[in-house]
């Protein structure tokens, strides 16, 4: 059986999809900190998931540099656990922001932000729960898994 040492301060992110935390690792900035020390632990089985299967990704010391916000709109399954001295202190599930900053693309071709390499894509959540581009009012909806 694989034996994954616990952390004694950090976080973990857990029930993410199987097969997806590479690309979240990639997409929170993870890959780029040379200084974390992070265990990512693939294709775990899962009673809750329904394929069965989970990733989960632990990452050892200080992960306030880490935008968590970004996480319930790629996996609303997906929880947080903070843990302090070996143990877990508090547990969330991550709620839709209210703002994507540069995590998706605006599809209007004509938008400003399709338009100018420097130009942040921005999203904002409307009403009716879908975000929308600031700039050209493109809707795009929450992806979901």
């Amino acid at each position: 059986m694989l034996n994954i040492d616990e952390i004694q301060n950090g976080i973990v992110i857990d029930h993410i999809a199987a097969g997806t935390a590479i690309g979240l690792m990639d997409l929170l900035g993870i890959k780029d900190n040379r200084t974390a020390s992070v265990a990512l632990i693939q294709n775990a089985r899962s009673s809750k998931a329904a394929s069965g299967r989970k990733d989960i990704i632990k990452v050892e010391g200080d992960a306030s540099w880490l935008n968590l916000d970004v996480l319930a709109y790629l996996d609303p399954n997906i929880t947080v656990t903070i843990i302090q001295d070996g143990k877990p202190v508090h547990k969330e599930k991550p709620q839709p922001p209210k703002k994507l900053v540069n995590i998706v693309r605006c599809r209007n071709p004509r938008c400003i932000s399709s338009i100018e390499e420097e130009c942040d894509q921005i999203f904002e959540m409307s009403s009716n729960g879908k975000y929308r581009c600031i700039y050209c009012e493109q809707e795009m909806q929450v992806k979901r898994g």
